[in-house]
């Protein structure tokens, strides 16, 4: 569950012969062991070290950062499956999640206190939202779309692992034994989070989750790229810059049903598209659809 910041003075810490600053320190030590670099490293929204790049202080929580997912190299063709792997991935490579610094050096300061953890508090119904979320099963909707009006909502599988949209309180009759165990990786789901630079979407469960959107595509290629995100790891789902620069989107035509431009699709445990068997995302047991509000 999310605690308290742990504030430190913005200096190096040498522990036996290893010199480094504080959150880098904890975060080798308690969740990534081969972490290198604090420029691997994003304050949550939550953290008062978010949108503080030079201050006095540091947050050295370990669970108030992620480490940044940098860009994958070219995924092979997809190749017909044996009937024994149409539900397994095809062997792809962990390290496609390697590191880069842009997006740590590219975010605008923010004050971290603009953020917080809930959906639709009576405050924040006085604001506009800033996107609906649909959850899916295969091709069924479940439950209502949950608008989010605060800066940030956790989307998770059961109370009481955060404030947002449970998704473990969403019934439907019928339901198949895959959506069954992809229900029980979701955990504690994600953080989506609104940035000034975009849309942040913070991996918090045990299991990987895949990722399409608009601003993640190559711009002038026709091959649908989805990204795998492992847990403890964050990504920018949507550039809010890079979606005004795409002027080609309205000419795709996508296999996979409607394209939206403001639209991001993740899927929890389970890959889709090239890479692996399921071509579609109807085709995941376990998904969402952030559908962005055309106003910043």
């Amino acid at each position: 569950m999310p605690g308290g910041c742990v504030l430190v003075a913005r200096t190096e810490v040498r522990l036996g012969g290893l010199a480094a600053p504080p959150h880098l320190l904890l975060g080798k030590l308690f969740r990534w062991p081969d972490l290198q670099h604090p420029a691997e490293l994003k304050p949550l929204c939550e953290c008062q070290s978010f949108g503080v790049a030079d201050g006095p202080t540091v947050c050295c929580n370990p669970y108030h950062f992620s480490r940044l997912c940098g860009p994958e190299s070219p995924p092979p063709p997809y190749s017909r499956l044996s009937p024994n792997d149409e539900q397994k991935p095809l062997d792809l490579s962990d390290s496609t999640l390697s590191y880069t610094e842009t997006e740590a050096t590219n975010s605008p300061n923010v004050t971290p206190g603009d953020f917080s953890d809930a959906s639709t508090s009576p405050d924040a119904v006085k604001r506009s939202h800033w996107c609906n979320v649909a959850y899916w099963e295969h091709r069924t909707r479940v439950g209502r779309l949950y608008t989010v009006y605060e800066q940030s909502v956790s989307i998770f599988y059961d109370l009481p692992q955060g404030n947002g949209f449970c998704l473990g309180q969403l019934n439907l009759d019928n339901r198949s034994e895959t959506v069954r165990r992809t229900r029980s990786k979701i955990g504690y789901g994600i953080l989506l989070s609104k940035e000034p630079d975009g849309v942040w979407a913070y991996n918090r469960s045990e299991h990987p989750i895949f990722v399409n959107s608009p601003t993640l595509d190559i711009p002038s290629c026709r091959t649908l790229i989805v990204r795998k995100v492992m847990p403890g790891y964050s990504i920018k789902v949507f550039d809010y810059e890079k979606s005004c620069l795409l002027q080609h989107t309205a000419e795709l035509d996508y296999a996979d049903g409607p394209y939206d431009p403001n639209s991001v699709r993740i899927s929890f445990a389970k890959g889709w598209g090239p890479c692996y068997s399921r071509q579609f995302i109807t085709s995941c047991p376990c998904w969402l659809e952030i559908l962005l509000s055309n106003s910043r």
